[in-house]
């Protein structure tokens, strides 16, 4: 048996807006142990051109990104949401190991359980380079 995480399906406009800022706070801590604890034991995962099954696979790809992707600051938007489902567009900002800083665009479609667990993620993601002075994800934005 999993933990509930509130806010559960069926979603209102008010509670996807906190599932949403609460994915949001949780990815922004870079913590790959606390935000693998919002998926289903069993997720299923596509992110790009990545399939992952699992939060012990998510756990390890968070792991990953974050390890590449340095100073990640990400923003999340509610798109559409009923039933179990919401659907998120986001953009988010990071620089490589050689200092390029890349802005991120993408989509993703949210699906979770009775209990308000992610059972699956569907994640369309595009990456453009960017100057340090184009940056609009700052600590203090």
């Amino acid at each position: 048996m999993s933990a509930v995480r509130p806010p559960v399906p069926p979603f209102t406009e008010a509670t996807a807006r906190a599932k949403v800022q609460a994915a949001e706070d949780a990815w922004n801590t870079r913590d790959p142990e606390r935000v693998a604890l919002a998926y289903t034991e069993d997720s299923v995962w596509r992110n790009r051109d990545r399939f992952l099954v699992g939060r012990a696979e998510i756990r390890a790809f968070l792991a990953e990104k974050w390890a590449r992707e340095l100073d990640y600051r990400l923003r999340k938007e509610l798109w559409a949401y009923t039933g179990n489902r919401i659907s998120v567009r986001f953009e988010y900002e990071w620089h490589d190991a050689d200092g390029q800083w890349w802005r991120s665009h993408g989509n993703e479609q949210w699906e979770f359980d009775d209990d308000g667990l992610m059972r699956r993620r569907e994640a369309s993601i595009n990456d453009i380079p960017i100057r340090e002075d184009e940056r609009r994800l700052t600590e203090h934005a």
